[in-house]
């Protein structure tokens, strides 16, 4: 079996993939770009990362687009992107796990004000804050995908007191009238883009956090700063952003009630990911059923 792997990597990531995801198919000759053009009617599966628009172009026996992220917008958002072939997104158990630990993190910081005591050390404050028990603190989740189901699980387990949301499902206005915490974990579709605005912030009660750990452009990133300045929030943690990275000048670096991280919530790990790739590759290949496929009417 012949695959294409393209994509965008960082340094040595491109030889990381390649290393486990011919550990986990031997059999499998594995491609870049150039050997693939050479060869487009032999390639039967593409295993991709965010590759440049038109990489799938010109592959009349394509059988399967694997994507190694979970996400997969940028891929729909490729109008060249052949319609005919099913496409995978991919969904690692260790990424699961690692998003899972994140949200807890960041629930858990915002539930005991560690936020809060690390801006006080920085202003030399000594001071206690109240402290309240989990199960008085109300998380609600959006999006009820793996990782919804996962993080969820992970915040019960702890005693918090979780309610989900999805956007297929109830109304959300009610549910967010009643969240201390909302952790975004929705996946980026016209629906949901902006879904994080003015009308948003109001609604939930005041003093109220976000947590978004999916894509940058759910939120409307003034409508965030000015809730936070105004005090309708109480703080926001953030892993995506709208531009990545961050550029210098966002206030985003600078605001006293914003943590961020650099899209490091939970990483994709090849060591477990090339099992689910090759898994769904040899699916393709046999003509059996394959997992994770997108619904592209849904966008994910």
């Amino acid at each position: 079996m012949k695959v294409l792997l393209a994509g965008r990597f960082d340094a040595g990531e491109r030889e990381a993939w390649l290393r486990h995801l011919g550990a986990a198919m031997p059999e499998a000759q594995w491609m870049g770009l150039a050997e693939a053009r050479a060869q487009a009617h032999e390639i039967q599966a593409a295993v991709v990362a965010n590759p440049p628009p038109g990489s799938l172009q010109g592959l009349p026996n394509l059988r399967l687009i694997q994507s190694l992220w979970a996400g997969v917008d940028r891929l729909l958002a490729d109008a060249t992107l052949p319609t005919r072939v099913p496409l995978a997104r991919m969904v690692d158990p260790a990424m699961t796990a690692a998003m899972a630990e994140t949200a807890l993190w960041a629930v858990l910081s915002l539930h005991r004000g560690f936020f809060d005591y690390q801006q006080q050390q920085r202003e030399g404050v000594w001071r206690e804050l109240a402290q309240r028990r989990a199960d008085e603190v109300r998380v609600l989740i959006l999006g009820q995908g793996e990782l919804g189901r996962a993080v969820a699980s992970r915040l019960a387990a702890q005693a918090y007191a979780v309610a989900g949301w999805r956007r297929d499902g109830s109304e959300l206005a009610p549910k967010l009238a009643q969240a201390d915490i909302v952790v975004n974990l929705l996946p980026l579709t016209p629906a949901t883009r902006g879904l994080l605005d003015a009308g948003f912030f109001a609604t939930l009660p005041p003093g109220a956090s976000v947590v978004n750990l999916a894509r940058g452009a759910h939120v409307v990133d003034d409508d965030l700063l000015d809730a936070l300045d105004r005090g309708r929030l109480h703080r926001a943690v953030l892993d995506v952003f709208h531009t990545e990275p961050l550029p210098a000048a966002h206030p985003f670096w600078r605001h006293p009630k914003v943590t961020m991280l650099p899209h490091a919530a939970a990483l994709t790990d090849p060591r477990s990911a090339a099992a689910v790739a090759v898994a769904n590759l040899r699916s393709a290949r046999d003509g059996t059923a394959m997992a994770h496929l997108v619904d592209r009417g849904r966008q994910y």
